[in-house]
């Protein structure tokens, strides 16, 4: 009679992104969004929004606040967080005034930019992702957090804490919209609650 065998899943790890995940990132997202959101977008909506909502951030990576997950050495997640005003969307067009810092003290720092691969989605990577930006942003002294999510991601951050603050959509050209969700969170310190 044969021992059972178990089936070894590779370690996952979450690091700090570096420039040279770029290229896995920008392999990630489409799939990532293709595959997660379509139940809550049309294909045009998902096509239009690709580059322009759903695209890489390289100041988060620059500015050290993008972690991406690995397993067995492959990028199948990331997910940052900001210091910077901006709350969505890649690098490519950004104004001067999306790029300029926020003041801890009295601003929110800005959940950013999560990706899951869909082979993995569903295993509490995205919870795990979440609790690295926070503890990052409260070591950075930042007191709440604000994220815009799309709908399929809003059950993850409202098991997590974050009240819807508005609901609004983003224009993509076309005649196309995309609705998302703007939400927030106390993060703890400043008026003594945890």
């Amino acid at each position: 009679m044969m021992a059972p065998t178990s089936v070894m899943t590779p370690p996952i790890s979450i690091r700090l992104a570096c420039l040279q995940d770029v290229p896995a990132l920008e392999r990630l997202i489409p799939l990532s969004v293709r595959g997660l959101q379509s139940a809550v977008y049309s294909s045009a909506q998902i096509e239009a929004a690709l580059g322009l909502v759903f695209a890489v951030d390289r100041q988060l990576i620059r500015d050290r606040t993008y972690f991406v997950v690995e397993e067995g050495g492959a990028v199948i997640a990331g997910g940052g967080w900001s210091r910077r005003r901006a709350v969505c969307g890649g690098d490519h067009a950004r104004s001067d005034e999306d790029d300029a810092s926020l003041d801890p003290t009295q601003e929110p720092g800005r959940v950013r930019a999560f990706f899951v691969h869909p082979e993995h989605a569903r295993r509490g990577i995205g919870r795990a992702l979440l609790l690295e930006c926070e503890n990052a942003m409260r070591a950075a002294g930042f007191f709440d957090a604000v994220l815009v999510a799309t709908l399929a991601g809003e059950p993850l951050y409202a098991s997590n804490g974050y009240v819807v603050l508005e609901r609004e959509t983003v224009p993509l050209g076309g005649g196309l919209d995309l609705p998302v969700v703007r939400m927030g969170r106390h993060l703890g310190g400043r008026d003594g609650t945890p």
